[in-house]
């Protein structure tokens, strides 16, 4: 049976993608080494979400597949780190900013232009190195209780504003919006950004853990607004049945910073003698079979060509008015740490 490689690497915190402190993780036990023959994945994805998928993957390539599964920012520094030594053969990252790091270090394979064009321009590197395999979108979520659907901002600008205050909710620890947080910078700049985060703290925001706790506040009626991921609402309505669930989802409009759209996606490692057999797993995981587990299982937006979401009530990917950004931009994530750092929010 397939298994971890390597024991799972501890969530230290993102804030360290390119610091020596999480590059200087490559040491491994020996008895953790990969097997010559086998399909070595880096997975940045939970390793309970996509576990059963890549079962899957491995008999549709017809070899053994070995995970490390960890932060995916942590990983793109082990990489870094391990350079042309590294015993991965593909990065499966959970979001486009770790991703345009390694493209940046010039880290990844160019890969086929067949394999490219399954997936639109915007949702793949700009360096064809890497391709998006689902997407997830920025909402507001609310509690109907409290806030009118017509009276919840249009805008992440708009929730800094004095009705606000102390009826927002957010996870400034969360590598989804950290990753919000940089395209903020990218399409505003940093002075706009960090007066927003400013702003956020000042208007008395209150922080959680992660997106589910968020929305667990906006469902408890501790905050009336919560900033989070689109599929954590769609998978608690799968679960519970959308009676049962005490908020709704606001999708923004007009290109608004807090409607964009990120990616988690799969470049193959440039030195990797496993290319041949990687390239089979990312062919794989743009087929119809793995692009529709992300929709059905995670809720999240199949990416490829030809496939679209089944999930009840979802708004059609092409009806979303995500910000136009250059998703490899992403990965200047350092700075976006060192930004909530100085304003106080990690």
């Amino acid at each position: 049976m397939r298994r971890p490689f390597v024991r799972r690497i501890t969530a230290l915190t993102a804030a360290g993608l390119l610091l020596p402190a999480l590059a200087a993780c490559g040491s491994e036990d020996k008895d953790g080494e990969a097997g010559d023959s086998a399909l070595v994945i880096y997975s940045g994805r939970n390793e309970k979400l996509v576990d059963p998928l890549l079962d899957k993957l491995e008999k549709a390539v017809g070899a053994k597949v070995e995970v490390r599964y960890g932060e995916s920012a942590e990983l793109a520094a082990q990489i870094l780190e391990e350079g042309d030594r590294t015993k991965a053969g593909i990065f499966f990252s959970q979001d486009a900013g770790a991703l345009g790091a390694l493209s940046k270090e010039g880290m990844l394979k160019k890969l086929p232009q067949a394999t490219l064009d399954k997936v639109d321009e915007v949702y793949r590197g700009s360096g064809g190195d890497w391709v998006g395999l689902s997407g997830r979108v920025r909402v507001i979520a609310y509690n109907p209780d409290q806030v009118p659907a017509d009276k919840v901002p249009d805008s992440v600008f708009d929730v800094v504003k004095p009705e606000w205050k102390g009826k927002v909710g957010f996870a400034p620890t969360n590598a989804s919006f950290q990753a919000f947080v940089t395209g903020m910078r990218v399409l505003k700049g940093d002075d706009v950004t960090r007066k927003w985060l400013e702003d956020l703290k000042a208007n008395g925001a209150k922080t959680y853990a992660h997106n589910l706790a968020t929305l667990d506040g906006v469902e408890a009626g501790e905050v009336s607004l919560g900033l989070v991921n689109h599929y954590y609402w769609y998978e608690r309505v799968a679960e519970k049945g959308e009676d049962n669930v005490n908020s709704k989802l606001h999708f923004l409009p007009g290109g608004d910073p807090g409607a964009l759209i990120n990616v988690a996606g799969a470049g193959i490692l440039k030195d990797s003698e496993q290319g041949k057999t990687a390239q089979k797993a990312v062919d794989y995981l743009l087929s119809k079979e793995a692009q529709t587990y992300f929709a059905d299982e995670t809720k999240e937006y199949p990416l490829a060509a030809g496939v679209t979401s089944t999930v009840e009530g979802l708004p059609g990917f092409d009806s979303l008015e995500s910000p136009d950004i250059d998703l490899g931009r992403l990965e200047s994530l350092q700075e976006t740490l060192a930004m909530l750092q100085d304003v106080g929010l990690v």
